[in-house]
């Protein structure tokens, strides 16, 4: 019997922010662009909680989060030290790990050592959120389950410090009534089109004719049929290393402002910067990727010249520039380094 964790670091960045500087604790703290009066352009990163209720969400202008909420706590990205507090967390779920998997800064997969039964497995995973809260004064949130699927479902379940334990015999009442969205894979648009169709949960998905759903959104529709299962067979694995690394911001409303975009573009160079420079990754190759209103997505790449946060900003707005005379408006854009070595 296959079990596995998801365990997902709670508004991580503010987490850490507020472990760092306890008299933010309690108020809505926002990581990410200089508002500068509502005026600031770049994006959220992530905020906490207390933000959150506020509408604020990760990825939405920094000037709407202003607006939304100007007596919040606004923060600069700070990776050394996220990715020094992600590393100790990364520390304590190794040595628990049979299997282990890194799915980001702030999340990980794992299949647990001499862990036979769900019962010993709930056990483990209040010991590691113990564990974790007790060393890093953070807290997390876990899931499991037979797959990588509905661990990742599962430990978005009950966020903050939430654990919720699906055996197999409970995945398909367990995904029933979620919304489609909630399904991996499942974006903006992909959501749009089933709730046209009268698809509002992954129960209403699993009802449906697997060569139906194939005929519509081709081979992604096979496997989302799958996925409304709960089947997943994917391996919980170490990587060597990963093929890029990237960013992507869906604004909030398609938008023609090229100057916003590029502000935007500008906030994910530093961010993608250092994260590779705090990983040891040496790079190649700056990607850009930009989809208009209709879902239309195009890719642009360029080799990196200037290796600098200061380079790949200039690199973007080159690449940008292919588009600048486009009358449509965009709906998303993210940039990725790739051909990556370490250093």
């Amino acid at each position: 019997m296959r079990i596995v964790f998801h365990i997902d670091m709670d508004a991580f960045f503010a987490a850490v922010e507020e472990r760092e500087r306890p008299e933010l604790k309690g108020n809505p703290v926002v990581v990410g662009a200089d508002p500068k009066g509502g005026k600031g352009r770049g994006v959220v990163s992530t905020c906490s909680y207390e933000a959150r209720k506020y509408g604020i969400r990760s990825g939405m202008p920094i000037s709407i989060a202003y607006r939304l909420c100007p007596s919040a706590v606004f923060l600069p990205v700070n990776f050394p030290l996220y990715w020094s507090a992600s590393d100790r967390v990364m520390t304590v779920l190794r040595k628990h790990a049979e299997k282990f998997q890194l799915a980001g800064i702030d999340e990980a997969f794992i299949e647990p050592k001499n862990v036979r039964t769900y019962t010993q497995a709930e056990a483990l995973a209040r010991k590691l959120k113990k564990e974790i809260k007790d060393k890093e004064h953070l807290t997390c949130s876990v899931g499991i389950a037979p797959n990588k699927l509905v661990a990742k479902i599962a430990s978005d379940f009950n966020k903050p410090d939430g654990l919720t334990v699906v055996r197999p015999e409970e995945v398909r009442d367990f995904l029933a009534p979620l919304d489609v969205r909630k399904l991996y894979g499942v974006g903006p648009k992909t959501e749009q089109a089933l709730k046209s169709m009268g698809m509002k949960t992954i129960g209403d998905i699993r009802k449906q004719d697997p060569g139906k759903l194939a005929e519509i959104f081709g081979k992604w529709g096979s496997v989302m049929h799958l996925y409304a299962q709960g089947e997943d067979d994917s391996a919980v694995e170490e990587r060597e290393g990963p093929k890029s690394i990237g960013r992507e911001v869906t604004f909030e409303e398609d938008t023609a402002d090229f100057s916003m975009i590029n502000s935007v573009l500008n906030e994910i160079s530093e961010d993608i910067y250092n994260t590779a420079k705090n990983a040891g990754y040496d790079f190649r190759t700056v990607v850009l990727k930009i989809r208009f209103t209709g879902f239309e997505t195009h890719t642009k790449q360029k080799k990196a010249g200037d290796k600098s946060a200061d380079g790949i900003k200039r690199t973007a707005e080159d690449l940008l520039l292919n588009f600048a005379n486009s009358k449509k408006k965009v709906r998303l854009i993210g940039l990725r380094l790739t051909n990556l070595s370490k250093i």
